[in-house]
């Protein structure tokens, strides 16, 4: 089955490294971000995914209403910046971040 209805929403992968022994802190760190962002317009959807061969991979599959606003006010926003300069502490470097649009969506009937 084809659904087209979310097409326009933009998609953000979020990868990140956690420095040895700070998986957790990551975990806290995003959770606490998560909450945040959650309260923000064009907000659609976030899942956070940590690798099954190496538990230091964690990956935020997010899903925006507004590629503009993600790009611009999300990433000033207090909250955001807070987790960025936190997350030096946590984390081997900066999040490998690419940006998505879907073309097609299947899912099972």
């Amino acid at each position: 089955m084809i659904k087209d209805n979310n097409q326009k929403n933009l998609i953000v992968l979020v990868q990140y490294k956690a420095l040895p022994l700070k998986r957790g802190e990551v975990i806290a760190g995003l959770t606490e971000l998560i909450e945040n962002v959650k309260l923000e317009p064009h907000f659609v959807n976030i899942k956070l995914h940590v690798d099954s061969k190496d538990e230091s991979k964690i990956l935020l599959y997010e899903e925006w209403g507004d590629e503009t606003y993600y790009n611009t006010t999300h990433m000033t926003t207090p909250h955001l910046q807070k987790f960025i300069g936190d997350s030096r502490t946590f984390l081997a470097g900066p999040p490998e971040i690419s940006q998505w649009k879907i073309e097609k969506e299947f899912k099972s009937k």
